[in-house]
Order: C-alpha cells, then structure tokens, then sequence
C-alpha cells in the first residue's frame, strides 16, 4: 500500500508574510483533504497524516501542477483568497494535493523545492 502525504504547494511571487502564509497553506490542507475518499484519508491520518509545503514560482505553475494532479486522479483543491488582508481579492495563493498514496503525489511534485 505504501505511504501516505498530503503536499501544499505555495506560490513564491505573491511574497506573503509568515502569517499568512500559514494560512494559506492551512485552507489548501483541509480543502484538498475534503475531495480525498475515505480510504485515502483515513490511510493518511493512521500514518501521522504526513504534510510537505512546496514552492511554486507562479500561478502558471500551480496550474500546471493542478492538470497533472487530475489527470493522475489525485484529489486537488485551489485556494483563492478573500483578499482582507494582503492581496487582492480572487488571488489564488496555493494548491493542495492529497492526501494519497507518496509515489503518485511525488510523480507530479517531485521536482520541487520545499518552502
């Protein structure tokens, strides 16, 4: 069966502070988390429900990131941020991936650097 993770990816051009940055991460977590099925998720939650942040360098990237994650069948979820605080609303700030199995996820994600 193998491992399971979880991977939020963040986009390094927006230039968010620590805080909300670590917001942003968080929404990407339990949204990409809500369209895991339940196998998945409960497989990822016994396993210490294991978390990479990785960077992107745009929103280009992230989208491309996105497709593969589909076309792979990998639960995804794009956040877009209200736009309160420090960026303009709509702004689509990270992507979150699984969680599901670590092989499939490091296929589309391998590649990056962490945060």
């Amino acid at each position: 069966m193998g491992e399971y993770k979880q991977v939020i990816v963040m986009r390094t051009d927006l230039k968010l502070s620590p805080g909300k940055l670590a917001v942003q991460v968080a929404h990407g977590a339990v949204s990409a988390a809500d369209w895991t099925d339940k196998r998945d998720l409960d497989a990822w939650k016994a396993g210490g429900q294991k978390k990479v942040v990785l960077k992107a360098a745009n929103l280009q990237e992230l989208f491309e990131l996105k497709e593969k994650a589909r076309r792979e069948g990998l639960p995804t979820a794009l956040i877009t941020d209200a736009g309160r605080t420090e960026i303009a609303p709509g702004t689509i700030t990270v992507l979150g991936i699984g969680p599901a199995q670590e092989e499939k996820i490091d296929r589309i994600t391998g590649h990056l650097k962490m945060l």
